[in-house]
């Protein structure tokens, strides 16, 4: 079942979808590869995918038989792994057209592979279902993700916390979870933001009927504010109000904490209805205030540094 709201959210139109994929791909992607390559060539029409033998070699190219009068000849670059490829093997191509005059024969294997890529993918996933796949490239509005087809990431749904640079994550393999399928147009729409927001989901409901008020757990500070920061708890994020980080003065929260610092802190309150919890730094520690009057007693002298003075007086 497609998220309507989310797919809303993206502000992607079906048209730009498609726009997108024939900017990084070539519009015969975004057409459906093949679409209006119906001309007839004897037994076969253009557009035919066609079961092929590799019978030679044309320089790096390779020459293949596909039951025509004339072979044709596929560039190297056609193959992920063109030094594998063998004098005998059997692939699957695309035929594309046959020239009348010279009886060329044009073929494609990338294009089959995308066909059958498509075929796979339609038969095997519904919208909602979780993919994996390798990021090619950065294009307009979003990164274009191999899952057998090239499919469509907006920048938007990259990430919780969108990167400063998406194309960070090119060359990388990611999970994510389908979107839309437009089988008329061949345009799958792709979120890997919401499948992490799934699984945050999941860890947060365990988390909070795990944790109690008192408890010492680890984080990773995820943002830094004025008035303190947040720690990523494994699924929620806690707030560390700047007043709980430390028993003397603290003039920013970044003097305290780094962003993506491990640390651990105290669990001083969780309002589970509203899913909040609050966390403590200095509470790890002894109060300085406990045992005042012991260490300090009326009428002893001591020795300190003036910290601040004021018109009323100074602080020591």
């Amino acid at each position: 079942m497609v998220d309507q709201n989310l797919i809303a959210t993206l502000g992607l139109e079906d048209i730009e979808a498609e726009q997108m994929l024939a900017e990084a791909f070539g519009q015969s992607v975004a057409d459906g590869d093949m679409e209006g390559l119906l001309t007839a060539v004897g037994d076969f029409k253009s557009g035919t995918i066609l079961a092929g033998k590799v019978v030679g070699m044309a320089g790096d190219d390779f020459l293949v038989e596909v039951g025509l009068k004339s072979e044709g000849i596929l560039d190297k670059t056609e193959f992920d792994e063109p030094g594998n490829v063998e004098i005998g093997d059997t692939v699957e191509v695309l035929l594309e057209e046959v020239e009348g005059t010279t009886g060329t024969v044009r073929i494609s294997k990338r294009k089959a592979d995308r066909i059958r890529g498509w075929e796979r993918i339609i038969s095997e996933n519904d919208e909602g279902d979780v993919i994996q796949g390798r990021v090619m490239r950065k294009i307009k509005g979003g990164l274009l993700v191999d899952i057998g087809v090239p499919v469509f990431l907006p920048a938007s749904q990259v990430d919780i916390r969108r990167p400063s640079d998406i194309g960070a994550f090119i060359g990388k393999t990611i999970d994510a979870q389908i979107l839309k399928i437009d089988t008329e147009r061949r345009n799958i729409v792709i979120s890997r933001r919401k499948l992490i927001e799934d699984e945050r989901a999941e860890k947060r409901k365990t988390l909070m009927d795990r944790i109690n008020t008192g408890d010492i757990v680890e984080g990773t500070v995820k943002n830094i504010a004025d008035f303190g920061a947040f720690v990523d708890l494994g699924g929620i994020d806690g707030l560390l109000h700047i007043t709980d980080m430390s028993w003397g003065r603290v003039n920013h929260p970044s003097d305290i904490v780094k962003i993506d610092q491990r640390i651990e802190v105290k669990i001083l309150n969780i309002d589970h209805e509203k899913e909040k919890i609050a966390l403590g730094l200095k509470q790890r520690d002894t109060s300085p205030w406990e045992d005042i009057e012991a260490k300090y007693p009326a009428n002893t002298r001591v020795v300190g540094a003036v910290t601040n003075i004021m018109s009323y007086g100074a602080f020591v």
